[in-house]
């Protein structure tokens, strides 16, 4: 019996290495002859670096860049064997680097994310895979390009300030100092969001008051979007501020695709791609995957759902263990999961449930019952 495991994973207890090599344990003490693949898995946000450079034998880097107000912070991105860089925005530009105080996406600025792609660069990297969730921006990613050295420039010839204050200030684009090596490089964007740029739907309405904004920033960030992506249109004709994704991250993904020509896709989609779990799907028997709750959310493009999806292509059968079934998770049986099974054994604590070696202990467990059903006689 070949299986794929590929599990997310349960946060605040086990990686996703973690948790796929203790669901393989348990299975092999039900099918010993069982060829087991245990792939890592993430879904573009948090966890990605960690789960790719992991289960993929890569490095981390740790570098000095600009957090989301300008100041220095150590940010950690990974680079594979293949030279693949695995930067989140968020470990330089993320909302949890800033106190409640400070959320101000007025002022917040994606410029540390570009100066980790721009280190990728000088490491050699051409191959990125970026995670954008999480963000405490909403500059339309012109503190990133700005560092990779595009301009964007006032009336006068000054550069525009950061943040989404200096959206209204832009009045021509030049690309005299863009860093020559991103003709080479190509961008896979890990991204959820499908929120265009402006509109009712779009960034500053739906996700500035997370990030610090009242109602008096959200207009004038509406009308400064509004704005720069007709600028931006004159620039570029084949730029699409309504085009789904462009409002993810404050902006940043209207500017990946624009200005790098990124793609952007379902994280874990690109994680799926980047790890070629999909070619060891199609000659497995079984497949494997689960996260540390399944509930409704889970059907709305997280990493099981992503797996089971890419497993039904080839009509295999598709087990889930979480940590907890919550409200919805029957939904689950709808979008590709066969079957779930929630792993806790006793009636217990949930700091006691989520410790480390509890939880292995219970998933391998429960994964060892489930397929001595697949070694009956």
């Amino acid at each position: 019996m070949k299986i794929v495991i590929a599990m997310d994973s349960f946060k605040g207890s086990l990686s996703s290495a973690d948790a796929g090599h203790a669901a393989a344990a348990g299975i092999l003490r039900a099918v010993p002859d069982a060829e087991i693949r245990v792939f890592p898995v993430a879904d573009g946000g948090e966890g990605t670096v960690d789960a790719l450079v992991s289960g993929l034998n890569g490095s981390c880097r740790t570098v000095t860049v600009s957090d989301p107000l300008d100041r220095p912070i150590a940010a950690q991105y990974g680079i594979l064997p293949d030279r693949t860089a695995v930067i989140e925005m968020a470990a330089a530009s993320g909302l949890p680097l800033l106190t409640q105080a400070e959320r101000d996406p007025m002022h917040t600025t994606t410029f540390g994310f570009g100066e980790l792609i721009a280190d990728a660069i000088r490491q050699g990297c051409r191959s990125f895979i970026l995670g954008i969730g999480g963000s405490a921006t909403n500059d339309c990613g012109i503190g990133c390009m700005q560092a990779l050295g595009f301009g964007f420039c006032d009336k006068v010839g000054k550069p525009a300030a950061h943040g989404a204050e200096g959206l209204a200030q832009v009045h021509h684009i030049t690309t005299d100092h863009v860093l020559p090596e991103l003709c080479a490089c190509q961008f896979h964007v890990a991204c959820d969001v499908t929120n265009p740029l402006c509109g009712e739907n779009g960034c500053s309405k739906v996700f500035a008051p997370q990030k610090g904004a009242d109602a008096a920033m959200i207009a004038e960030m509406e009308r400064s979007m509004q704005r720069f992506s007709a600028l931006v249109t004159a620039y570029d004709p084949d730029a699409d501020a309504a085009r789904a994704g462009s409002g993810a991250a404050g902006g940043l993904g209207f500017a990946l695709r624009t200005f790098l020509h990124a793609d952007l896709q379902a994280g874990i989609d690109a994680v799926i791609r980047q790890t070629g779990m999909e070619e060891a799907i199609r000659k497995a028997d079984v497949v494997v995957t689960g996260e540390g709750r399944l509930d409704a959310q889970t059907v709305m493009g997280k990493a099981p759902v992503g797996i089971a999806k890419t497993a039904k292509k080839y009509g295999l059968p598709v087990i889930a263990f979480c940590g907890c079934a919550g409200d919805g998770a029957e939904r689950c049986n709808q979008h590709g999961i066969d079957a779930f099974f929630p792993i806790l054994r006793t009636v217990t604590t949930a700091d006691a449930a989520m410790e480390p070696e509890h939880a292995k202990n219970n998933l391998s467990e429960t994964a060892e019952q489930v397929f001595r059903l697949f070694h009956t006689k």
